[in-house]
């Protein structure tokens, strides 16, 4: 981490939230671009989050980029789905989630979720995710992360 920041502090992603009422009724979305690079081994992502109303779904639609939506429940099932051009990715309700970006372009995802979902990052930010994915051998893996063990 400290190498990454003496380089600068570096633009890992951003988000374009399209500004749509926080009701039941509308659909917020918009999209997120996630920079390529790494800190150590662990590829660049998203800060992550739950929805605040847990019982609440949320699609991504990959525009460009390769990667992974990393997903885990609060039970501790852990999931992922690999993000190529052209494919959608479904974030079952009650999940966790976080964009990875594990190519050498910037990962564009288009997303969208009920409106009054709202964000939970304040339980993420205490343990991260249950796992992490790094490069291995030149491809990247998925392996525990020591801070849940």
């Amino acid at each position: 981490m400290a190498a990454a920041l003496a380089a600068g502090d570096p633009l890992v992603y951003e988000f374009y939230d399209m500004g749509v009422p926080a009701t039941s009724g509308d659909v917020a979305y918009g999209t997120s671009v996630v920079a390529p690079g790494k800190v150590g081994d662990e590829y660049y992502m998203t800060k992550g989050h739950f929805h605040t109303v847990l019982d609440t779904a949320e699609i991504y639609f990959c525009l460009a980029g390769r990667g992974y939506m990393l997903m885990e429940n609060p039970e501790g099932d852990v999931q992922w789905a690999e993000f190529v051009p052209g494919q959608g990715v479904y974030v079952p309700r009650r999940y966790a989630h976080r964009s990875i970006n594990t190519d050498t372009v910037p990962l564009i995802t288009f997303f969208a979720f009920p409106g009054h979902a709202g964000h939970d990052y304040g339980t993420i930010e205490q343990k991260g995710f249950r796992k992490l994915c790094v490069e291995r051998d030149g491809a990247p893996s998925f392996v525990d992360n020591p801070r849940w063990v």
